[in-house]
């Protein structure tokens, strides 16, 4: 048995496809399929059911593949210990963030990142909430980017900032005529666009409409940000945007006005969690202080 079997394995159980297993663990199916029933064979126990359409784990491989997880982690651990020993400011960090926040918020701190850590290599992972969530606790990640409040006396928690959400309405929409700032009552008995399940935003979002009266528009539920904006262009509803989503390097679309919202503005908290006893427990409050460093007008000190 030797670390790159396990590896192997627990990509499998990630993907529940062998292809896509292989081209993460960055080897050929082939090569995959022949090492695990090479561990199958060693450990003398069937670990994978193999199905046309899909993979599954028996029950010995779930049991397994979670023994594995804990192991590679410590692995990495003890790279991260050895890296941090010899430069305290280098290392690999791995890095979770959930998807209506990744693509706004990283482009203004990676290159900030790269110039105050230049020997820090980053891997940024991009998954719902309560992905990153468990990963963290697993020990494959180093930190996560979540939204305040997260329920876990387990985990160090850094804020970061504040982030305010705007109000998308279609250009021909009776509301784009109303003048800035905006009160929440205006959405009271709107039928407000939201995303699918499994969204932190959704929640906040929903909190919101209970708030004021407004009700989720049935028979829709979007996947990401930019389909929320695209129904809100095609007039089909209105939503809730955070700040960060609508502003630059993000175009502006003139089928979409964005209305300020008056005060109390229905806002987010950003922190950053790690695990207390993380070999980068030292690097990561140095690495919060430049996330925390947004251009002025983006997102408030938390």
């Amino acid at each position: 048995m030797n670390l790159r079997d396990l590896h192997y394995l627990v990509a499998v159980a990630e993907h529940r496809h062998f292809g896509k297993a292989a081209d993460a663990s960055y080897v050929s199916q082939p090569t995959l399929s022949m090492q695990l029933k090479k561990l199958e064979k060693e450990l003398g126990v069937q670990l994978v059911e193999r199905n046309p359409r899909h993979v599954l784990l028996t029950e010995a491989g779930r049991q397994v593949v979670e023994r594995a997880k804990v192991i590679l982690a410590e692995v990495e651990n003890i790279r991260g210990i050895a890296r941090q020993a010899a430069d305290p400011d280098s290392g690999s960090l791995r890095i979770g963030l959930f998807p209506t926040l990744a693509p706004y918020f990283l482009p203004h701190v990676v290159p900030k990142l790269h110039q105050r850590f230049p020997k820090l290599e980053l891997h940024l992972v991009e998954e719902k909430t309560d992905v990153i969530h468990r990963r963290l606790r697993e020990g494959q990640l180093d930190a996560a980017l979540m939204a305040l409040p997260v329920n876990d006396d387990q985990l160090h928690v850094e804020p970061l900032f504040e982030e305010d959400f705007v109000l998308a309405v279609p250009a021909e929409h009776r509301l784009a005529a109303v003048a800035e700032p905006v009160e929440l009552s205006v959405l009271e008995n709107e039928h407000v666009l939201l995303l699918e399940e499994g969204h932190c935003l959704r929640e906040q979002a929903l909190a919101v409409c209970q708030l004021v009266g407004a009700s989720e528009r049935s028979g829709f539920r979007a996947t990401s940000l930019e389909t929320l904006r695209q129904m809100v262009a095609a007039g089909v509803g209105v939503t809730l945007l955070p700040q960060l989503s609508v502003q630059p390097p993000v175009p502006p679309s003139p089928d979409v006005r964005l209305l300020r919202i008056a005060e109390p503005v229905p806002r987010r908290q950003i922190g950053m969690f790690w695990r207390p006893a993380s070999v980068y427990r030292e690097l990561l409050p140095r690495v919060a202080e430049v996330l925390r460093d947004l251009p002025s007008g983006l997102a408030c000190a938390a």
